[in-house]
């Protein structure tokens, strides 16, 4: 069957999930899993057309396998996407999904997106072992460690644009959920300048209130004249319309899938605008979760600094290849995994992915 937003992709599997007592339809997509088991979150969403979110399931599981190499993690790329609407029954829906992982024995480990919150896992994990949830017995919230990669990716675009330290550097933080949030928190106990926004103006308050920080209207954040813009919230902030006017020095955020496309990391890069590929500087939450599920602990805080050193490789080399971050992101992640000469990963039967 030919799809044009399939035509020349290649995936390891893609699921249509359906059940009509619920009206729940989802897909989940397994990228490549020639490293390890796949790891990809739930995302909940009212899409246009089914295309689009079939498109969305697909960036986000193959930008997670480029994530997971290029920080050192033992797997693959995954995604879930539930298609929102008034009539889903949300519990029986999440359900279903867990019951698919499960299905899988280990392939795929799931967890939290834009859309999906602790209640939603715990449906997930009344069917499937194989769900990272905020409880004592799993790894715990993973926002914490997603807000410290997006430091450490700041710090190093940081250094690219002169500053020897946080202290002064001018960033405009989009989106205050649970990674940006933190992320204002740790800026601001640098010495950064902080602005904020969020379409929930509790957030924004909260923020203001508690960091003493400056707030802007949410149609503002892009166009802000700033040294960092940091997009926490919804991918696709840079497109088209938003480079005309773009106001920051550099972007380093948590949103999954920041550019539109590629083309528009090519034009950031013609202009002299650093970018910190989003598939790299996100991996704290990753980097997390897997060890937890894989080794069964926590990671050293250090081990997710080391995302910083990822973003400043990357950079240094743009600038001396004349080649744009994003593209020289994605090759590395591809020969990694070509050059890693494995097979895609298959649990063995009545075991877990350990």
């Amino acid at each position: 069957m030919r799809n044009a937003v399939l035509d020349g992709r290649e995936f390891e599997q893609i699921q249509i999930l359906r059940d009509r007592p619920s009206e729940a339809v989802a897909v989940v997509v397994v990228h490549d899993t020639r490293l390890g088991p796949a790891f990809g979150g739930i995302r909940r969403h009212a899409y246009r057309t089914f295309d689009e979110g079939l498109e969305d399931a697909l960036r986000l599981a193959e930008a997670m396998s480029w994530k997971c190499a290029l920080a050192g993690v033992k797997g693959g790329g995954a995604k879930t996407v539930i298609f929102d609407s008034e009539e889903l029954d949300r519990v029986r829906a999440y359900e279903l999904i867990g019951a698919y992982v499960e299905e899988m024995g280990g392939r795929y480990y799931t967890g939290p997106d834009v859309g999906t919150e602790e209640a939603d896992l715990e449906s997930v994990a009344r069917k499937t072992q194989y769900v990272a949830r905020a409880v004592e017995e799993g790894p715990g919230p993973l926002g914490e460690p997603t807000a410290r990669g997006v430091l450490a990716g700041v710090r190093a675009v940081a250094k690219r644009l002169d500053f020897s330290e946080l202290e002064g550097l001018d960033v405009v933080v989009q989106g205050l959920g649970a990674v940006g949030a933190r992320l204002v928190r740790d800026l601001v106990a640098e010495g950064a300048k902080v602005r904020v926004t969020d379409v929930a103006q509790d957030r924004v308050k909260k923020a203001v209130e508690e960091h003493g920080v400056e707030s802007i209207e949410p149609g503002e954040a892009a166009q802000a004249k700033c040294d960092v813009f940091c997009p926490c919230a919804f991918g696709g902030i840079v497109h088209d319309i938003s480079l005309s006017s773009l106001g920051a020095r550099a972007i380093v955020g948590s949103a999954n899938n920041v550019l539109a496309s590629p083309e528009h990391g090519d034009v950031l890069y013609s202009r002299g605008i650093l970018y910190a590929p989003d598939f790299v500087v996100n991996a704290g939450a990753l980097i997390h979760g897997a060890t937890f599920h894989l080794e069964g602990k926590a990671p050293a805080p250090e081990r997710i600094d080391q995302i910083g050193d990822v973003v400043g490789d990357l950079l240094d080399e743009a600038h001396a290849t004349g080649i744009p971050p994003e593209r020289l992101a994605v090759q590395r992640a591809r020969r990694m995994i070509e050059t890693s000469q494995s097979e895609p990963f298959l649990p063995r039967k009545g075991t877990d992915a350990n």
